[in-house]
């Protein structure tokens, strides 16, 4: 194809295109090229499928399926991307059932992290769904089909010409059932969604028609997944319920969810204290007391001295809390100054007490 890709295999089909599994001959590397169906599809799916090409390759993240080239081939519109060698989150779920919380919430983490690389680039998903996440071998999470993506900024954001909502009507938000435009909070709540049918195998909003679905994703309430005999702890639960907020502006973003999962705070185990310090006891400084200058005598003992004695007048210290050598005299003042105070307390004591003898008399009946 375009003398330039072989294709292998057909590993998947939709209703706009199908996807093959094949090799760059020119690079010598494994590619996914993905096939808009029809020679002369309709302008709206050949501009969608434009869009999405355009969108994916302005995203360079580990979380992001990366789009190499876009282009035309007898007639059909392609777009090869980075091949994901494994299975999206929808096969996952329907060959092993509900998934672990610690699985979950790694999947929330590198999910969650995508969006951010979206985000900051002023992209909104708006079709956040398994399918459209895609687990390599290893368990990594990659975020694909960027086919109704949209700009932040974009007045056509929220519905078609024909003023149809584009979405899946079980991952979508309910300012986005209501007609409005889609903003990053969107696509968290459709995530909060997607991790609510990883946990519990079924999605939080289902009804017979999509659009009772889109009038519970508006006026219901999700059951707590705990009440569904689901094994995670209350503070998943409640941080799960809190991107299902019926509000954008109640919502975590994207960057705070990646960080919150990516952390052990989904464990719900409290932490402990931190172990005090013992505070070290301050040791008393000694406080230097210089010596009168000697006396000619004791400067002729000191000059008369042992040998060996140190030259010189010797540094007298004394601790702090010493008692002066005259000791009984400072105490004695002490008791001086007192006896003033204590006089003046009995007699404020007397006064009182009268003026409340004399008050009961006068006042009480």
């Amino acid at each position: 194809m375009a003398d330039r890709y072989r294709l292998d295999a057909r590993i998947g089909q939709g209703g706009m295109g199908e996807v093959w599994r094949g090799s760059d001959e020119v690079l010598g590397r494994p590619v996914a090229v993905k096939l808009l169906l029809g020679q002369n599809a309709d302008p709206q799916a050949a501009a969608r499928f434009r869009m999405e090409a355009q969108t994916a390759a302005r995203l360079n993240h580990p979380g992001v399926v990366a789009v190499f080239d876009f282009g035309t081939w007898d007639g059909r519109f392609y777009l090869v991307m980075e091949l994901v060698e494994g299975r999206s989150l929808a096969e996952e779920l329907a060959t092993d059932g509900p998934l672990s919380p610690e699985r979950v919430a790694a999947v929330a983490a590198q999910a969650a992290a995508g969006l951010v690389s979206a985000h900051r680039q002023g992209i909104v998903h708006r079709d956040i769904k398994p399918g459209n996440l895609l687990a390599d071998s290893e368990g990594a999470v990659k975020i694909g089909d960027f086919g109704i993506a949209r700009f932040v900024d974009d007045p056509s954001a929220a519905l078609t010409g024909t003023g149809q909502i584009v979405g899946t009507s079980l991952y979508l938000a309910p300012e986005r059932a209501l007609g409005r435009t889609a903003g990053p909070a969107s696509d968290v709540y459709s995530l909060g969604c997607v991790l609510y049918q990883l946990l519990t195998g079924r999605p939080p909003f289902q009804a017979d028609t999509p659009t009772a679905t889109l009038y519970q994703h508006i006026d219901a309430a999700p059951v707590p997944p705990l009440q569904l005999g689901v094994g995670l702890s209350p503070a998943f639960q409640n941080y799960l319920l809190v991107m299902l907020a019926k509000q954008p502006e109640d919502r975590p973003t994207a960057d705070e969810v990646a960080a919150w999962f990516a952390s052990d705070a989904w464990q719900g185990r409290s932490r402990p204290m931190p172990t005090p310090q013992p505070v070290p006891t301050p040791t008393p400084t000694p406080q230097r007391v210089p010596t009168p200058p000697p006396t000619p005598r004791s400067a002729a003992a000191a000059a008369t001295g042992p040998i060996g004695s140190a030259p010189g007048p010797a540094t007298t210290y004394m601790l702090p809390g010493a008692v002066p050598a005259s000791g009984a005299r400072p105490a004695l003042r002490t008791l001086a100054r007192r006896r003033p105070r204590v006089t003046v307390l009995v007699a404020g004591a007397l006064a009182f007490a009268t003026a409340l003898l004399v008050g009961l008399a006068v006042f009480s009946p």
